[in-house]
This record gives structure tokens, sequence and C-alpha cells, in this order.
């Protein structure tokens, strides 16, 4: 996931404070900050340090990432008269940090780098919330009562998934996971309708450069036949559905991500050892597995642990 730098000595010690944004916007640091869990993990592909809501920051629609709360909008989508404020995004004129990272780290690398964006329903979460929400209220209520504006809303916001990732892609990233963080909030049918559709046509238009898609969501088992619909290749399984039980609900050809949960990474190393085994025998020896957390590294994990993890999946694939 693209926290797993984040528990690492190295990582705070470069870091520094304030909003995620300004590390992001500076190429030198972010391609170190990849590249530290690859060298210490030894992990089989690199995560892009960036941020799903770094389109919107971008084209100014005044949405910060605050420290210890994640990602605040100065005033919130309320209404038509905001749509203007999501104009389409120029990656080379505003993303150029961006861009800039990747091309380092595709110079310094030899395994993949998978690039990201968020999917936009949970973008939309944020922007009309205002911040992080535990309900979805508002998001919930502009959804229903006004279906086009919402719709409106979430296709400008696929069109700025879309023109990041493409950039992504054109400058070296050899993989892309779409993140719907919050999709879980949904129900199977509101899903179907009113979020369904865009993360659909974003990986529609990422299907044409023909690298691997991947789809994750929190909180999703009942949508994993959906999310798999939408055009995914790979689809992200959280730690609340046996891997076996995602087998059934996604097609067989669509290859599975997941799904330690990362809570279990506290635990004396037997625990987790015994966790990771039953995950990878309920695979059952399915070619399309990528081993994972079943969501991001919390700050607090012992890196030493994830380094046994990374050995420990290494041995059972040999």
């Amino acid at each position: 996931m693209r926290q797993a730098g984040r528990s690492l000595p190295e990582y705070r010690a470069i870091r520094g404070e304030g909003s995620i944004n300004d590390a992001i916007a500076n190429p030198d640091l972010s391609t170190e900050i990849t590249l530290q869990p690859v060298r210490r993990y030894g992990v089989d592909a690199a995560i892009l340090y960036s941020d799903i809501v770094t389109p919107v920051h971008a084209i100014g629609f005044g949405m910060d990432v605050v420290p210890g709360v994640g990602p605040v909008v100065e005033k919130p989508f309320t209404s038509s008269d905001d749509l203007p404020r999501l104009r389409p995004l120029d990656p080379e004129a505003d993303t150029p940090y961006v861009l800039e990272t990747i091309d380092n780290l595709v110079a310094e690398l030899d395994i993949p780098l998978i690039g990201f964006a968020g999917a936009p329903f949970t973008v939309a979460s944020y922007l009309v919330e205002g911040r992080p929400s535990r309900t979805y209220h508002n998001t919930k209520v502009l959804m229903k009562s006004n279906p086009e504006l919402w719709f409106a809303l979430m296709d400008r916001l696929a069109d700025l998934a879309i023109t990041s990732l493409q950039s992504q892609v054109a400058h070296g990233a050899e993989a892309i996971q779409l993140f719907d963080s919050w999709a879980g909030a949904l129900s199977a049918a509101d899903y179907e309708r009113y979020a369904m559709p865009s993360s659909a046509k974003v990986l529609e238009a990422i299907g044409e450069t023909g690298v691997p898609r991947i789809h994750f969501g929190v909180g999703t088992g009942e949508l994993l036949p959906l999310m798999a619909q939408a055009g995914a290749d790979v689809v992200g399984v959280d730690w609340r559905v046996p891997l076996a039980e995602a087998r059934r609900r996604v097609p067989a050809d669509r290859a599975l991500q997941g799904n330690l949960d990362p809570a279990i990474l506290g635990a004396p190393w037997e625990v987790v050892a015994a966790e990771i085994d039953t995950i990878l025998e309920s695979n059952a020896g399915h070619p399309g597995h990528i081993f994972n957390l079943g969501h991001g590294v919390t700050p607090d994990t012992d890196p030493t642990v994830l380094e046994r993890v990374v050995e420990h999946v290494h041995a059972h694939r040999d």
C-alpha cells in the first residue's frame, strides 16, 4: 500500500513537518520516500509516494492534507456553482513534480512502479464533506437528492483521475491502482448506480494503455463482484472477507490483492506467520494473487516485522 514507508525511522527522519502536499511537491524527497520501503523490505513493486487528492489540490480547489486529520477542504462542494472549480488537469503544468518523481524512480528501480489515483466517489466524499467522515451524510444527501449534480461532479473527478493516471503511465508507471477507499459506505445498489459508472470510466480509459489495473476499497466485501465488473484486472480485498470467499465473488480471470489485517502485525511473530499461512493456503495455489495487507501500514508497525512478512511470503512463493 502507499503508506508502506511511514513506519520507517528513515522516513520520519526526512519527512519533516507540514502537509504531505509539500513533500509530494519535492521530487527528490518523494523519490527517496518511495525507495525507502523497497530497500528495506525487498518488495516486488514500488508504490509512488503521492496522494489521492493531489490532482484536486493541484488545480486549486482549496484542499490540503492536515497531519493527523486527513484531507480538509476550505470551501466544500455544495452546488453547481462549485463545478467550475474543478477545471481540467494539465499534468505538465499542474503536477510536474509528480512526473519528475516518476522519471527519477524509473531510472532507479529494477522493479515495477505502481501509480495511483483516487476513485471519483472517494474523492467526492472529501470534497462534499469537507474532511474525513464516518457517516458520509452530506455525500449521500447530495447523491440521492440531486443526482444530476452528483453525476456532473463524478464525471469531472473521473476525468481528473484519467488524466493523472495517463500521465503517470506515460512517464513509466507499469501498473495503476484506483483507490475507492470509502466505497464500503455504500450499499451494493447505491454503489452500482452512483459510484461504479465513474470508476468504470476511469478503468476503461486506463485499459487502453495496456497496464494492469488494481481496484481497491475498504469494507467492500459486498461490492467485490461489482468492483470486478467495473473493469479491474486485480481486485483488492480487505481482511473482513476470507480470500477463498472473495474468490467465489470475483470472476476466475481476475487476480486478487490482499488481505492481511494490518493490526495483526503487532502480535507475536508466530501469530503473524500463522495468519499469513492461512491467507496463502486459502488462495489454494491460484496464480492471480498479490499478497498484501488489507489496508495501509500503521505508523506504529515494527519495520522488522514487515521484513519478516516479505521473507515469509517469498519463501512460500519459491
